[in-house]
């Protein structure tokens, strides 16, 4: 059997690595940025905002887009739009600038994710799908620690526009090796049979392209939907504002906070990985698919509750270690997430209904970044009640999973829609 299929995890990895240091130079930067361009928290709020505001768009957008073009191409066009925008703060230099850069570079990061879960569901059967996604996550914590420990020697030696072009650029290189390497498997010069029937081995779905409003009015959509609104902003928190919490709460400078930023984002990529193995291994030993993952979200559910003493810990170091811990959780309860999409959505939609839920996490990242920013500037820097609330909102988030998935049921698709896609979805299938 060949192993095609773990090539394309290695590029998803790539890609999201690459996603993540474009996402995170601005947050690292942020100390310095204070100071030579003379922002408050309000305006940092508000570039977070439209950085989000846009992501959600470009979530929703690319969903629907990459289940009508495909992978291939839509996340070719996606990372090329992404790094042209992260390139392009270099030149900015107003609030208002940094925002419009932002709002073009979190338009096009949007594809990221729903493209990347497409992906694994195309080239991986069900049982190796939370694995494979938690592999191509832990790129977001490996991006998360490649920029405090790149981007400050870039901003020592060519000052910050020199960063942001420098990140921005890695991008190309990951364009060009995407397509030579990326087929969809029917049509994958190198894989064999054996790996292509393994790949194809769990029943086939009914074929449907499912409008967006029809996925609205399914309960599966909803339980995704909540889980992103409850644990995306979180991660935003911790992306865009542990560098200033690190400055504020104990005075580290842009240098000094490198190391503990490295080690949050080092050792909770092994979360994602972890939480995706825990739930596989179980379903091997026979858990059912709903017992196997709502087993896995709540243990890193409870994992995540410490966080809330971060502000109050009096070294900086005790503060990195339950950040990380929280941050490790955030990763297995993202990797089985994602997965509850794969497990109850027919593979034509599985991109429109991470889109969606992408969206609502964008969405209610925009309020909480409002929120956070507000709270910061009005109590002079005190982080206990952003903190807080990141301890408490993947509990409430599994609960309301289970109140409307009480059992992971398939998405039932109407007797109408799938005769009239499912000829059409068969014969563009083949070959």
């Amino acid at each position: 059997m060949t192993r095609c299929r773990w090539t394309v995890v290695g590029l998803l990895f790539f890609a999201v690595t690459v996603n993540y240091i474009d996402r995170a130079v601005l947050g690292v930067l942020k100390p310095l940025l204070d100071q030579e361009l003379g922002w408050d928290q309000k305006d940092y709020g508000w570039m977070v905002t439209a950085f989000q505001a846009s992501y959600a768009a470009g979530y929703l957008l690319a969903g629907r887009l990459f289940d009508r073009i495909g992978v291939r191409v839509g996340f070719l066009l996606a990372v090329s739009l992404w790094s042209l925008a992260a390139m392009a703060h270099a030149v900015a230099r107003s609030v208002l600038a940094f925002s419009i850069a932002r709002s073009v570079l979190g338009l096009a990061e949007g594809g990221c994710f729903p493209a990347a879960i497409k992906a694994v569901t195309e080239w991986f059967p069900r049982e190796q799908r939370a694995y494979a996604t938690g592999l191509f996550n832990a790129g977001s914590n490996v991006g998360a620690i490649l920029c405090p420990m790149v981007v400050p020697w870039l901003a020592h030696a060519w000052g910050w526009q020199g960063a942001f072009v420098a990140t921005g650029a890695v991008g190309f290189l990951w364009v060009a090796a995407w397509f030579s390497l990326y087929h969809a498997p029917e049509t994958h010069p190198r894989i064999s049979e054996a790996e292509l029937a393994y790949i194809r081995k769990d029943p086939p779905e009914a074929a449907a392209k499912i409008p967006w409003l029809a996925l609205l009015r399914h309960k599966q959509t909803w339980a995704f939907m909540a889980g992103m609104m409850a644990s995306a902003p979180v991660w935003w928190f911790y992306i865009f504002w542990i560098p200033d919490f690190l400055n504020k709460r104990y005075g580290l400078n842009l240098t000094q906070s490198s190391l503990p930023l490295m080690a949050i984002f080092f050792f909770s990529s092994f979360g994602g990985i972890s939480g995706g193995w825990l739930s596989s291994a179980l379903l091997r030993r026979g858990w059912s698919a709903n017992a196997a993952r709502k087993t896995a979200l709540l243990v890193c559910s409870l994992a995540v509750l410490p966080v809330f003493a971060t502000p109050l810990v009096p070294h900086v170091w005790w503060a990195v270690g339950l950040v990380t811990l929280a941050a490790a959780a955030h990763c297995g309860y993202a990797a089985n997430l994602y997965t509850l999409v794969s497990d109850t959505v027919p593979r034509q939609a599985v991109s429109s209904v991470v889109g969606i839920g992408g969206m609502a996490g964008s969405v209610a990242g925009m309020f909480f970044a409002q929120v956070v920013s507000r709270i910061l500037h009005f109590t002079h820097n005190n982080y206990l009640v952003p903190f807080a609330l990141a301890a408490t909102t993947y509990l409430l988030a599994l609960g309301l999973i289970h109140l409307l998935l009480p059992r992971l049921e398939p998405m039932p698709l109407s007797d109408r829609l799938t005769a009239s896609t499912r000829q059409p979805q068969i014969n563009a299938s083949r070959p």
